[in-house]
């Protein structure tokens, strides 16, 4: 029985020029009745959006090998402005998908890259364990990736990078993201749209995106370690929010770099200048992180942020043993209207 299925067997051409859609849906289909796997040789293949991947045990696989730049060898190009998404992996249960590139062209308004989305929690009945490693995912009018409602599920090695969404937005719990490499992006690297639980976020750059780096407002246990974050529009850690919160968070070992700013005017919210905030947060922690204020590449202004830490409204959570040297420029540590915390031994000094 075959199971390998070359999208260019069914007519799929990787010229740039030619539609592809329905070739590669049909591979898709193909692959989905039998835990297939779907591969795409090098080339530029043009699809109109929407493609749907349904089955379980499906893989897609080309041939990564991308730049910071450019897309990788196997290039799927979105072509109408009018799709929700190029690829739908709703009930496309244990998928994998690994060395593509995935390009929005910029089209449209709130087109996502790569979408898995149910009406309500556990929509699929199971486990979708998505794994997405290797790729690339740019230039979308929406989210890179966008798992809505979605349980379980891994990123590992991709790069995604200038969409006007966020890098990665989910509302979920059971998440593994490791080694990506998130920059540029209009809102966040991270970003928590609803309720989301159970994530480890460990070895990420987060770069370079607008509105935040990590931003959850709502939530329990998080596990975020040994990430960089480098020059960030907006905190680059957000946890908690008025009115909502975070409850038991590990914060470790991370590097927090020129975080916290502005890019026209200063924030409405002044705080908002900063490398982290916490707001409403129980049972946390953060500790053995190290923070340092600067400016753009290139020596370029503005300085940022105005302040380093930003604790408020949070309860029997500890904050200490972080290195603020030179971390800020107006003050390293606020805190307000907060009960049975540690809060000690966070050196430093200003810009």
């Amino acid at each position: 029985m075959k199971t390998v299925f070359d999208i260019t067997e069914f007519g799929a051409v990787g010229d740039g020029v030619t539609d592809c859609t329905e070739a590669i849906q049909k591979a898709m289909d193909a692959a989905g009745g039998c835990k297939g796997k779907i591969t795409v040789p090098p080339g530029n293949y043009n699809v109109r959006g929407n493609l749907k991947l349904r089955g379980e045990g499906i893989s897609i696989e080309g041939s990564g090998a991308w730049s910071y730049r450019n897309d990788g060898g196997s290039a799927f190009i979105l072509t109408d402005e009018n799709a929700e998404c190029l690829l739908d992996i709703s009930g496309a249960f244990g998928c994998r998908i690994c060395g593509m590139s995935f390009n929005g062209s910029n089209l449209g308004k709130g087109i996502h890259g790569i979408l898995l989305s149910w009406p309500v929690p556990n929509g699929g009945g199971q486990e979708d364990t998505p794994n997405i490693d290797g790729c690339r995912i740019s230039r979308f009018s929406g989210d890179g990736i966008r798992f809505h409602n979605v349980w379980c599920f891994s990123l590992r090695h991709n790069h995604i990078i200038w969409n006007k969404g966020a890098a990665l937005r989910f509302c979920g719990w059971d998440g593994f993201i490791t080694d990506n490499w998130l920059a540029g992006n209009g809102e966040g690297g991270i970003n928590a749209s609803g309720l989301a639980a159970s994530v480890t976020a460990t070895a990420n750059r987060i770069e370079w995106n607008r509105t935040g780096g990590i931003i959850i407002h709502k939530g329990n246990s998080f596990n975020f370690t040994g990430n960089f974050f480098d020059r960030t529009f907006g905190p680059a850690l957000e946890l908690g929010a008025d009115g909502e919160g975070v409850n038991l968070a590990t914060v470790t070992g991370n590097i927090f770099r020129r975080g916290g700013c502005y890019e026209k005017a200063p924030f409405t919210d002044r705080f908002r200048s900063s490398h982290v905030i916490m707001n409403g947060c129980t049972g946390c922690v953060l500790t053995g992180n190290t923070m340092k204020a600067g400016r753009g590449d290139g020596g370029t202004p503005p300085l940022s942020p105005d302040y380093g830490l930003i604790i408020k409204n949070c309860e029997n959570s500890i904050i200490k043993d972080n290195a603020l040297h030179k971390a800020s420029l107006v003050n390293n540590l606020i805190t307000e209207n907060n009960k049975n915390c540690i809060i000690e031994n966070n050196i430093g000094c200003l810009l």
